[in-house]
C-alpha cells in the first residue's frame, strides 16, 4: 500500500497535492484527526487492495503541536505501514499574494495578528514535520500545470512509463470532430480504398485495406512527420503536467484510412513508451 501524508504552509497548494494525487487514482481524506490516522491505515490494509493508494491531508488546522501526528507515525510504523511525508511549502510573499487573491483568512490569523506574523508562526510550529518529511516541494514559482508535473514525477506509478495515458481516436469528418481531441490529423489526403470494390466493405484493421493503406510512399511520408510530431510533443506534455491525452484521426467515413493510421501511430505511442490506447468511433457506422 501507498500512504501518502501531505502536510505544509497554508496557501502553499496542499489541497491542489491532493487532488493531483485523487486525479492519479489515490483515495484522500483531508484533515483526518492524527489520533485516527492508524486505524484508518489498518482499515485500507484489511481493503485487500481496494484502498491501496492513500493520501492524508494534515497540518495547522489540527493544532499547533504535532505529538499526536507523531504517536500516529510510529504507531503505522510498528503495523508496517511504509507512509512517506510531503512537506509544501512556499515563500512568504507567495503565500500572502495568494490569500490577498482568494480573500480568504489565514488559520492563525487571530484578532491583531498580521497576516506576515500568522505565516511566520505557522512555519515555525510545522518545523517539527518538515523535518520527518521525505519530500519538500516549493510551489512559489509553479504554476498548476508545473505541480501536477511535480506530483507525477514523485508519486507516479514507477513503471518506467511516462505518467501520461494516450487515446488515439479514429473517426470519419462527417460525422463530426470527436470534442474531446487535443490534437487533430486529418488523413483525407491519402488514396482512398473505398473506391476498390473487394476494399469497400473492409476496414482499416483488414490486412487487404491496410496493405493498401500504406502500399503508398505518400502514407509512409505522411507517418513519419507524424511519428517525428509526436516524438517532440509528448514529452512536453508530459513535462506540463498533462495526464491524459487525445489524438483523432480522421478519414471521410472513419471506416478505411483513419482506422489503418490510428492503429499505425498507437502502436509507434506504445513503442515510444507510453500508455496507448485506440478506439475507432465511426467504423461500424454507416
Amino acid at each position: 500500500m501507498r500512504f501518502i501524508l501531505i502536510s505544509g504552509l497554508s496557501g502553499a497548494g496542499k489541497s491542489k497535492s491532493a487532488s493531483f494525487l485523487e486525479d492519479m487514482g489515490y483515495y484522500v481524506v483531508d484533515n483526518l484527526p492524527a489520533a485516527l490516522i492508524p486505524k484508518f491505515a489498518e482499515l485500507c490494509m484489511a481493503g485487500q487492495g481496494r484502498y491501496d493508494k492513500v493520501a492524508l491531508v494534515t497540518d495547522i488546522r489540527g493544532g499547533q503541536t504535532f505529538d499526536a501526528l507523531f504517536d500516529a507515525l510510529a504507531q503505522l510504523k510498528d503495523m508496517g505501514c511504509d507512509y512517506k511525508i510531503l512537506f509544501v511549502e512556499a515563500s512568504l510573499e507567495t503565500i500572502i499574494k495568494r490569500y490577498k487573491e482568494t480573500r480568504r483568512s489565514h488559520p492563525l490569523a487571530k484578532a491583531g495578528r498580521s497576516l506576515e506574523e500568522a505565516v511566520a508562526l505557522e512555519r515555525s510550529a510545522l518545523e517539527p514535520v518538515r523535518k520527518r518529511s521525505e519530500y519538500i516541494l516549493d510551489t512559489s514559482a509553479l504554476s498548476t500545470a508545473k505541480l501536477r508535473g511535480e506530483m507525477l514525477r514523485l508519486f507516479g506509478e514507477g513503471d518506467g512509463k511516462p505518467a501520461m495515458s494516450v487515446s488515439v481516436i479514429s473517426f470519419g469528418f462527417k460525422n463530426g470532430i470527436p470534442l474531446e481531441a487535443d490534437l487533430v490529423f486529418d488523413v483525407r489526403c491519402l488514396p482512398n480504398p473505398y473506391y476498390i470494390a473487394e476494399l469497400r466493405h473492409q476496414t482499416g484493421l483488414d490486412a487487404g485495406v491496410r496493405d493498401f493503406v500504406f502500399g503508398y510512399q505518400q502514407t509512409r511520408d505522411l507517418m513519419a512527420h507524424l511519428e517525428s510530431l509526436l516524438s517532440f510533443l509528448l514529452p512536453l506534455y508530459v513535462e506540463e503536467g498533462k495526464t491524459a491525452l487525445v489524438i483523432a484521426v480522421g478519414c471521410t467515413g472513419g471506416h478505411h484510412r483513419s482506422v489503418a493510421v490510428t492503429r499505425a501511430l498507437a502502436d509507434f505511442i506504445r513503442q515510444k513508451g507510453y500508455n496507448a490506447s485506440e478506439s475507432h468511433r465511426d467504423m461500424t457506422r454507416d
